[in-house]
């Protein structure tokens, strides 16, 4: 079955506003990367609402997020854009995705997390209407529910505080870690092995978000398998650019090396194939553009031997159910990554999912199924 035959068809509908506010929600803990930190989530809350034929109306969320400066713009720039784009989408009339998609690249193609937020709050108001979940018209085969299984992430902090969390973790049901690096390999290698003594059934995923040169990178890579540690993957460990010093990693671990900073589209995925420079690649709705490009990029990847990773900036529920639903859509991913809403001082929504430690358990209701809390 194709995806548009398993998208089935969607009511016409025309939008009939596009609105905007600030999505600020503070972190328990801070969260730092190689690049930066952020102590409060720096994104868009979009509300979109479309009428059919009759006059029936529905409204859907979507979150535009920031996480700067692994993305260009910043909170103040998200709303500026997607305010701007409001008055040319309001009146669009939208009979087939097709149509989305010239909209959206009209209004707002210059902004992926922008247009990443206003893909999902038309696509959820849209999938609301039609009476369906956003992965069937996402052209997913099956419709949730389905149960994934996420990993935990590990921000750069003092090596007990790190093991100190991923202690609490474990309790609560986590025995993957996301464990951010790339500052300075030999001092990660001392966090790895804290919270390796602190959970002794840990299993990592290694994320230098483009800290590391190739030699830095294989030697935290060969000391942490050295120690016995259960590492899945490593994650962009050589800069955005550096697609040599990626293929030298990839060539030379025995663990498949994933991009992210280098992945933000199309082009980026020829370039990597071309190079051969990772064994998988992260997809992302705000480095990608929303969830239509995640979907036909994630198959394109797969179809060209790459393994696929689901994840999101700093994210709440509502833009991590969004990419859930592309994990439907493509039938599953091999590594699970939706984790930042856990990593929140509180959660402004409802719905969408249910939570039991790493599992989540999608609704299978309309659209993405999240309301205000």
């Amino acid at each position: 079955m194709s995806p548009e035959e398993a998208r089935g068809p969607l009511p016409p509908v025309v939008v009939a506003s596009i609105d905007v506010e600030p999505l600020s929600v503070p972190l328990r803990e801070p969260f730092v990367i190689a690049t930066g930190r952020i102590d409060v989530t720096r994104a868009a809350l979009v509300t979109a609402t479309v009428e059919d034929g009759s006059g029936r109306r529905a409204s859907g969320l979507g979150e535009a997020a920031a996480l700067p400066p692994v993305t260009r713009e910043d909170q103040p720039d998200l709303l500026a854009a997607v305010a701007r784009a409001a008055p040319s989408l309001r009146g669009a009339r939208l009979a087939a995705i097709e149509d989305l998609t010239s909209a959206l690249d009209a209004a707002l193609g210059a902004s992926a997390p922008a247009r990443a937020g206003v893909e999902a709050a038309i696509l959820d108001a849209w999938a609301r209407a039609a009476g369906v979940p956003v992965a069937r018209v996402l052209g997913g085969a099956a419709a949730p529910p389905l149960a994934l299984t996420t990993d935990i992430t590990l921000p750069i902090a003092g090596a007990g505080r790190m093991a100190a969390l991923a202690r609490a973790h474990r309790a609560a049901g986590f025995q993957c870690f996301k464990v951010k690096v790339g500052r300075d390999w030999q001092s990660d290698l001392g966090s790895l092995r804290a919270v390796a003594a602190a959970v002794p059934d840990a299993r990592f995923r290694l994320d230098a978000n483009a800290g590391f040169t190739a030699r830095d990178a294989l030697a935290l890579l060969e000391a942490a398998l050295g120690d016995g540690l259960a590492v899945e993957c490593f994650e962009q460990p050589c800069g955005a650019g550096d697609l040599a010093g990626l293929a030298e990693v990839t060539a030379r671990s025995p663990v498949p090396v994933v991009a992210d900073e280098s992945f933000r589209g199309p082009a980026d995925l020829e370039a990597l194939l071309a190079a051969r420079a990772v064994h998988g690649v992260n997809l992302k709705l705000a480095k990608l553009g929303g969830p239509l490009a995640a979907v036909a990029l994630g198959r394109r990847a797969r179809a060209a031997g790459l393994r696929l990773m689901a994840g999101a900036m700093v994210e709440t529920r509502l833009g991590l159910l969004a990419m859930a639903h592309v994990v439907v859509a493509l039938g599953g991913v091999d590594w699970v990554d939706l984790d930042t809403a856990f990593l929140l001082d509180r959660d402004p929504f409802d719905g969408g999912w249910t939570v039991a430690g790493p599992r989540l358990q999608l609704d299978g209701q309309p659209g993405l199924a999240v309301r205000r809390a």
